[in-house]
């Protein structure tokens, strides 16, 4: 099934950028806690809490700027699972994701959204459809987490493998003034749909690993992703390795920035 893609998120206002500014000039320590939670390039974190204030800093300021929405894509299933361990058994690299979601209003990170992924496994088959129809019967790498006091939403899944026309991604929504019962988030609004990508240096190593070297759909750069081209380098995952292989895994950060007032 295609995806297709859709506009990009309206642009901050005047008054917004008024506000922007406010806000930062008294957004120290919170721009180091952004930095410390891993919001700032890997290098970065090692220096002292003076260097590190410039480029958080900077980092808040770019989250101030709408995420640009693209497609939902054919894949998506309303579940709304909390929780956050995806994998269920799926090999691959391990990927621990970080999302931080920030108010474009005031720059301020936002706690208590539900930040919604769904993604293929390593050969590209997403879980809930076979043979292009939706049977919800199994449910591996989907799922909810709720941000934390700084904003923070993470997942423990898999660097997802790739199928025919699409660079490698993780689907995103996020999800406000919903509540948690058993186990499943209900009610709410959507504020944001979008997708997560990956640098294609990690691309081209994590496919020549197992199992992703099994995956016989052509591979997608991002650079050729019609989806991509519509605003996805503004989601490209910062990567770093856990370890000292890739095959020991990876830790995602990205910084999504959205108005929670609004209904896309």
């Amino acid at each position: 099934m295609s995806e297709n893609p859709q506009p990009h998120g309206e642009p901050s206002n005047g008054r917004e950028n008024t506000s922007r500014r406010a806000v930062l000039t008294g957004l120290g320590a919170s721009a180091l806690t952004l930095a410390a939670a891993g919001l700032a390039a890997p290098e970065v974190l090692g220096k002292s809490p003076q260097d590190r204030r410039a480029p958080a800093a900077a980092a808040l300021e770019a989250a101030c700027v709408l995420t640009p929405e693209q497609t939902e894509g054919p894949y998506y299933l309303d579940l709304e699972t909390v929780r956050k361990n995806i994998t269920e058994g799926k090999a691959g690299v391990p990927l621990t994701l970080r999302t931080t979601v920030v108010d474009t209003r005031t720059c301020a990170p936002l706690p208590n959204i539900a930040v919604d992924i769904w993604q293929c496994d390593a050969i590209g088959k997403y879980s809930g459809y076979v043979a292009g129809g939706s049977t919800p019967d199994t449910t591996f790498l989907r799922g909810v987490q709720l941000t934390d006091a700084s904003g923070v939403a993470e997942f423990t899944t898999i660097y997802p493998g790739w199928y025919a026309g699409r660079a490698l991604h993780i689907h995103l929504k996020t999800h406000v003034g919903g509540t948690v019962s058993g186990g499943e988030y209900e009610g709410g609004h959507v504020t944001h749909t979008g997708q997560l990508y990956f640098p294609e240096n990690y691309n081209t190593q994590v496919a020549a690993l197992a199992p992703y070297r099994t995956n016989t759909a052509r591979r997608t750069l991002n650079a050729q992703d019609g989806i991509y081209r519509n605003g996805g380098s503004a989601t490209l995952l910062s990567i770093t390795l856990v370890g000292s292989t890739l095959s020991q895994g990876v830790i995602g950060t990205v910084i999504l920035g959205i108005n929670p007032t609004a209904t896309p």
